[in-house]
């Protein structure tokens, strides 16, 4: 797959970047970063991120969403983070929950990543999940998934960063795994291999 630049200001020019300069060295004077938003996530879209759906139930309802920002911290004991903008519908939820499970996704799962990351719809109405013993939706298809505690929430700018320590994992086979890079989905696999 292939993508490009959809806004013509996600690639400065020289226009472009005498502006970015410009509010950059304004915002250097009262404290804060002098890197732009728009030069920061334009960093990002090049940097490929592997694609997982949060999962948890709170209050009698099931929530979800998609998320690019999932890492191992630590295997001893074994955390890992992802991070939440606060004005995610998902958040209020999350912030109150104690377990969740992080869904791994396969390249097959395109359209599970896209729903899981539409606002406004019941993510769970369309099917394929199922309950664990423990409460919390597990997706069906999922190469693998964790079940883990809340450990920790950081609020960072406008986002939090949500720490869990892994309590249950499940591995079933070998699937390809579902990456976002540029604003589009690709996978990796052996035909990938440097």
């Amino acid at each position: 797959m292939s993508s490009s630049v959809t806004n013509q200001n996600d690639a400065p020019g020289s226009e472009r970047g005498e502006e970015l300069a410009s509010s950059s060295a304004r915002r250097q004077q009262d404290g804060s970063s002098p890197v732009s938003p728009t030069a920061f996530k334009s960093v990002f879209r090049h940097h490929p991120a592997g694609v997982a759906v949060v999962t948890l139930a709170h209050a009698g309802r099931l929530h979800g969403f998609t998320a690019t920002s999932v890492i191992s911290v630590s295997a001893d004991p074994p955390v890992l983070t992802f991070s939440i903008d606060s004005s995610s519908s998902s958040w209020p939820p999350l912030a109150e929950a104690e377990t969740l499970v992080v869904n791994f996704l396969a390249a097959a799962q395109v359209e599970v990543s896209a729903r899981f990351a539409t606002r406004g719809i019941d993510r769970f109405a369309e099917g394929g999940w199922s309950l664990l013993p423990s409460g919390e939706p597990v997706l069906e298809g999922s190469p693998s998934w964790v079940r883990g505690r809340i450990i920790q929430r950081t609020a960072i700018g406008r986002s939090f960063l949500v720490s869990v320590l892994a309590v249950e994992v499940h591995r079933s086979g070998h699937a390809a795994p579902l990456v976002y890079h540029d604003r589009t989905y690709h996978t990796v696999g052996d035909h990938t291999a440097i």
